[in-house]
């Protein structure tokens, strides 16, 4: 039997009372229930996981400590072991199997979510801690959260900590309706109060200004008196030209950005040391620790410069000469020496394990980080610096939001030491004091959720489940719950619009008669006006169209009354509306099939699942619609007869009165937005069911699915763990990697992950982002040509790229986002390392930085291990275990426990792209 620990005892066991949260948060873990925590960064979340591991550890049950990122999972694998034994405690994150069967084991998510799907026995597993549950929302990796929430048995106990966000009793309603009981403990204050600084310097002098952001919780006034320049730049910009006779944007200008160098000394002189300045740039990062190295800038004693020497060389004792010579490995000893250092996925793992060492050990003072140092990694520090509040997604600038500057400033502080923590921003010309105050102001972080159906996830559904069951498991996702709480508001909103657009009906249904009569001389005498058909109308009447609408139309070879399939939007805006008649005759209506708009005369509910392409579905609409008791306008019409208002002005060629086109327009208002809405509370509905059904189409079209079974490519896809998962199985059954050797299909395999950065920062990680289009080099694009080892590998590549465009033309088809790319970029070098080529001439001919190289070849050597399992062909199989053990050398096998903080691990840091901007 466990005894819970009371807060006495808490004090006197473990140094400290627990705050009241903590307490909270125990209790409902001692008491069996799932536990939601939303507290800030610092403010000892982790107690509350570390008592959910002491609560079963003798018991002879299981704990399973989950972390978004590798680097985290190597962190708290290390400070568990510390804590309770090598014994008892484990890691499994892909890169690391060690102690598998301890009684608590500590791992990334997704190595939870793949067990799951394997049927892993988990029958002595007891509790779950979900550390940095609000990663459910990451666009890339975020569904994982989803799933192994949903997933686990029942019986297992989850521990979900969160950053603050401002629905976390929406993210524990969810919780408790998909799984039992959850209690729901919520802290809002930080551990150290954040004060928030604007630094501004002196264009013409070197004096820097450094004022309070917000002075109780308002906009400091004195902030604006610095946006002249900003606003002069940005009028200049926008209006080009001259001003005053000097150049756009020169013009009256007095401040301007301070220097890194000059916010250090900064720093240093107002005692905020040591800090983190976040720049959102690798190579600016380590181009910042070489400038204020080379501004001759030293924040160390010589007894912290000697400790730093110590620690350098135990953590780089395993290098060889040569390999430290190729990473420069003096040039960064003598920064750290300085007192400063880069952090980035650029520099291998063992760079970046020694500056985390030296900066929690306090011996080096200044860290210049991209904002992957803000998601989790144990270095809290007295001042933050943020370069710029807008970066780089691939796609253009972007704000950074109030959810990133919370993270980014939850490092400035260290719970027990500064009785305050400084967050800091630099002036820019581009942004302006209202949006820093308002980012410093901010409280606003509302956790979405980035659910999806996926190939693997898909393919496995079908494997474990029943239909039913396996749409009840989506329908239990965040996003469908979220989505739901959304139906309610708006079917409230849908109701209240209704409720007006009847009164305007009966408001001129009561003074004009008919109101498709009404329509009707409103449009012909428009037409009179203007001279010309009316056809704006018939397009507008058009575009309002919903799916399930019964119309009647008037055209050549149009039957009268047609039911709606889709509505779609082509070039030049014009409208494309696909129906039925009674017949299943199909039929595509534009602007030009029309002789006056359709009338909307009934409707039918659309069957589902919502597929508008298949023939069953067209069917079962033109039944729905034989059995509809429609009353024709035609006929509505003769009973109307002439005596109404409106039949009494078209006869008499009068224009309509002004409050009846008024009344018009405002109905034509009303029926948009009715229809809007409508059309967004069924796609709410149903989209995740859609969704999954599209996927479910291109599996079964491309042969992985046969009815609701697997065939032997579906269960390969069911357990490939890739982005690229059913592009890597569809090569697989193609026997692209068959007859090649090692060296060839660690070459082949480079191409289904690898991101090239030195491009133009734009990401193709996740479904649907832009890629390099390789082939443009060739016609004198910017691109270089890819590189390829071998005439074979040459020719292999070329079939994946066949692969690839068969398969987004199906996703294309189907809705889908595409497949990313393939990219051959890192071909030359997986193929060179796999030969047992030396460091130096590897990174040389490519270009690549040493931590993208070790990265990536860490990915290459994932997806082998995969494939030594998955391939069809045992020759393949025998190869790529072969090709995993060739990579495994040197650099690569360095430092596997404190692994990298990488891109693989934190999807969205940015690129140097944005240097040029």
């Amino acid at each position: 039997m466990t005894i819970p620990t009371p807060p006495d005892r808490a004090a006197h066991t473990l140094g400290f009372t627990p705050d009241r949260f903590q307490v909270e948060a125990t209790e409902a873990v001692d008491h069996g229930e799932h536990v939601v925590v939303a507290a800030p960064t610092g403010s000892g979340k982790t107690y509350i996981a570390e008592h959910a591991v002491r609560r079963i550890l003798g018991t002879g049950r299981r704990v399973f400590y989950t972390t978004p990122i590798k680097a985290l999972s190597n962190q708290k694998f290390n400070d568990l072991r510390i804590e309770h034994g090598a014994t008892n405690v484990g890691l499994l994150t892909g890169d690391n199997v060690i102690n598998p069967a301890a009684p608590v084991v500590v791992m990334t998510t997704e190595v939870l979510r793949n067990m799951l799907y394997a049927g892993a026995d988990l029958d002595d597993l007891a509790t779950v801690v979900l550390d940095e549950v609000h990663y459910l929302q990451d666009s890339y990796r975020g569904p994982v959260w989803e799933e192994v929430i949903i997933h686990l048995p029942h019986r297992v106990q989850l521990v979900c900590l969160s950053a603050t966000v401002s629905n976390a009793q929406e993210l524990a309603n969810w919780i408790q309706t998909v799984r039992g009981p959850t209690t729901l403990v919520v802290e809002t204050k930080r551990p150290v109060q954040l004060e928030n600084r604007y630094v501004i310097a002196e264009r013409n002098g070197s004096r820097i200004h450094v004022i309070p952001t917000l002075i109780g919780g308002k906009p400091n006034n004195r902030g604006f008196d610095f946006d002249q320049d900003a606003a002069t730049t940005l009028g200049s910009r926008k209006r080009g030209g001259k001003r005053n006779g000097t150049k756009p944007g020169r013009a009256e200008r007095k401040w301007r950005a301070p220097s890194r160098p000059e916010v250090l000394r900064e720093l240093r002189k107002a005692q905020m040391l040591p800090a983190i300045h976040f720049i959102f740039s690798r190579a600016a990062c380590s181009d910042a620790a070489r400038e204020v190295y080379q501004a001759g800038i030293v924040l160390t004693s010589p007894e912290e410069r000697s400790a730093i020497r110590s620690l350098a060389a135990e953590h780089v004792g395993s290098l060889t000469t040569a390999e430290l010579q190729t990473l420069e490995y003096d040039r960064f000893l003598e920064q750290l020496e300085a007192g400063v250092a880069p952090h980035h996925a650029g520099m291998v793992p063992v760079f970046k394990e020694l500056v985390e060492a030296a900066f929690s050990s306090g011996l080096i003072k200044m860290v210049y980080a991209t904002e992957t140092l803000a998601l989790g990694i144990n270095m809290p520090a007295r001042s933050v610096v943020i370069d710029k509040l807008t970066k780089w997604t691939g796609e253009g600038h972007a704000f950074l939001t109030p959810a990133q500057y919370t993270q980014l400033t939850g490092r400035a502080g260290r719970r027990g030491i500064d009785d305050f923590g400084q967050a800091l921003v630099p002036w820019s010309p581009w942004t302006t004091f209202d949006q820093v105050a308002g980012l410093a102001a901010s409280r606003e972080f509302v956790l979405t959720s980035a659910f999806r159906p996926t190939y693997n996830m898909t393919a496995n559904l079908v494997r474990r489940y029943e239909p039913d069951r396996a749409r009840q498991l989506l329908n239990l996702s965040f996003a469908q719950f979220r989505a739901n709480a959304g139906i309610v508001r708006s079917e409230q909103e849908l109701e209240r619009l209704v409720e007006r657009r009847d009164k305007v009906i009966n408001q001129l249904e009561s003074e004009f008669g008919q109101l498709d009569e009404l329509r009707a001389v409103a449009r012909e005498t428009a037409s009179r006006s203007a001279g010309t058909p009316a056809t704006d109308d018939v397009g507008f009447a058009l575009s309002q169209l919903r799916p399930g609408q019964i119309i009647e139309v008037e055209g050549p070879g149009l039957p009268p009354h047609l039911v709606v399939v889709s509505v779609a939007y082509r070039k030049g805006a014009r409208i494309k509306v696909t129906a039925v008649d009674v017949d299943t005759e199909v039929y595509h209506i534009d602007g030009q099939s029309l002789d006056g708009p359709p009338v909307l005369v009934g409707s039918i509910s659309v069957p589902e699942p919502y597929l508008p392409n298949s023939i069953s579905f067209l069917h079962e609409m033109s039944q729905e619609l034989s059995r509809a008791r429609l009353v024709s306008v035609k006929r509505r019409r003769k009973l109307g007869g002439k005596n109404s208002a409106t039949a009494q002005l078209r006869y008499h060629g009068e224009t309509l009165p002004r409050s009846a086109i008024k009344g018009l327009k405002r109905l034509d208002r009303l029926e948009s937005d009715v229809a809007r809405l409508r059309a967004s509370v069924v796609a709410d509905a149903d989209s995740l069911a859609r969704q999954f059904d599209a996927v479910l189409g291109v599996l079964a079209e491309r042969g992985h699915v046969e009815g609701w079974s697997l065939t032997s490519s579906g269960k390969r896809l069911a357990s490939m763990y890739h982005e690229a998962d059913l592009l890597i199985v569809e090569a697989l059954e193609d026997g692209v990697f068959d007859g090649l050797s090692p060296a060839e299909v660690a070459a082949l395999a480079s191409v289904f992950g690898f991101d090239d950065r030195r491009s133009n920062g734009t990401s193709s990680k996740g479904a649907g982002r832009k890629s390099r289009d390789h082939r443009s080099s060739r016609r004198g694009g910017s691109v270089e040509a890819p590189v390829f080892p071998t005439a074979e590998l040459r020719r292999r590549y070329k079939v994946v790229e066949r692969l690839h465009r068969q398969l987004i033309r199906a996703e294309r088809d189907a809705g889908l986002s595409p497949t990313r790319d393939p990219d051959p970029g890192f071909m030359s070098v997986a193929y060179q390392w796999a030969l047992g080529v030396e460091l130096d001439p590897v990174l040389t001919e490519s270009e690549t930085t040493p931590g993208d190289f070790v990265r990536t070849i860490k990915q290459v050597m994932d997806l082998i291990g995969q494939l030594a399992i998955l391939a069809p062909v045992p020759t393949t199989q025998r190869a790529a275990r072969r090709a995993g053990d060739a990579l495994f050398r040197d650099l690569v096998t360095v430092s596997q426990i404190i692994s990298d903080t990488g891109d693989d691990d934190t999807p969205g840091e940015i690129g140097d792209a944005d240097d040029a901007a």
